[in-house]
């Protein structure tokens, strides 16, 4: 089957937290089952090893595991893990990894370790497609210092390197110029705040952060911004945004965690150089997750 006939990243894509125990290490269990929780709540897929799921303080062999337990919790096509690193070389060997797991798709950061040129930027995601599976491209100017602005992305799909793009930049005007420029480049929400906007705009999928916490009423929005029902997606989405909005926070990690604990799952703690939230910030994460709840969502 071909990429336009099999395109793994549409629909709602959870970038899965890692339940950490109170010593830090992973509860593997718990996260496989977590993952499962989540396809059975409605969402699609998961995708370990981004941002939400700490992949940066990870060793390489908890790193591996993660994939691992994720693929087997629910299957290896609705795995897509992040597979960034400092080098190109590394990001294709867990792009090689991950589809030794099985995955069908990987999602890729720009090089973030320098403000890489236009020239640096394809030769990254040239040497990760070696690896053999579609790549997601993640745009996140503000934490990588690096911007795939709507003509790179146009180049790198016209190359062949990049079969869709996880637009986090929260400027919703590019979902017009990408679809000028690369018309069949899957352009998926990247930010939860601002995904009924990037759905009526043509998002073709949603890598999601606050599902974690309420994964059947994320997909109950999702599919009615996607299917252009105003009438049911803009009352649930206003409904959302006040824990949607965390999304594009410093401490996302952190009010997702919360959310998930005060909604009944297990958030658990963060690993440095992470922090709790403040006081006032708890304070209202609690409150946005409470209020979600006495109004039945899920």
């Amino acid at each position: 089957m071909t990429i336009a006939e099999n395109r793994p990243w549409h629909g709602v894509l959870v970038a899965t937290a890692l339940p950490l125990r109170t010593d830090l290490t992973i509860d593997h269990d718990r996260y496989a089952e977590h993952c499962a929780w989540l396809v059975d709540s409605g969402c699609d897929g998961v995708v370990p090893n981004g941002s939400l799921g700490e992949y940066q303080v990870l060793t390489p062999g908890e790193r591996a595991r993660v994939v691992e337990t994720a693929v087997a919790a629910v299957g290896g096509a609705r795995v897509m893990p992040g597979v960034a690193a400092y080098g190109s070389g590394e990001a294709r060997r867990w792009a090689e990894h991950a589809a030794e797991a099985g995955c069908a798709s990987v999602m890729l950061l720009p090089p973030n370790g320098y403000r890489a040129d236009e020239r640096s930027v394809v030769a990254h995601y040239a040497e990760v497609a070696r690896a053999g599976l579609p790549l997601v491209a993640y745009n996140n100017p503000v934490d990588t210092r690096v911007d795939l602005v709507p003509e790179l992305l146009a180049r790198l799909h016209g190359e062949g390197l990049v079969h869709a793009v996880k637009e986090f930049s929260g400027d919703v005007r590019r979902a017009y110029r990408i679809a000028e420029l690369a018309p069949d480049l899957d352009l998926l929400a990247g930010a939860d705040d601002v995904l009924l906007e990037l759905a009526l705009a043509g998002a073709k999928g949603w890598v999601a952060g606050f599902p974690n916490a309420l994964p059947a009423a994320s997909a109950e929005l999702y599919r009615a911004a996607t299917a252009t029902d105003p009438a049911t997606a803009l009352p649930l989405y206003r409904r959302l945004h006040p824990l949607l909005r965390w999304d594009s926070r410093v401490e996302f990690v952190q009010a997702v965690k919360l959310s998930m604990d005060v909604a009944g799952r297990y958030g658990g703690p963060v690993r440095p150089p992470r922090v709790p939230l403040l006081p006032e910030q708890e304070a209202t994460v609690r409150a946005a997750t409470e209020k979600a709840l006495a109004d039945g969502l899920r």
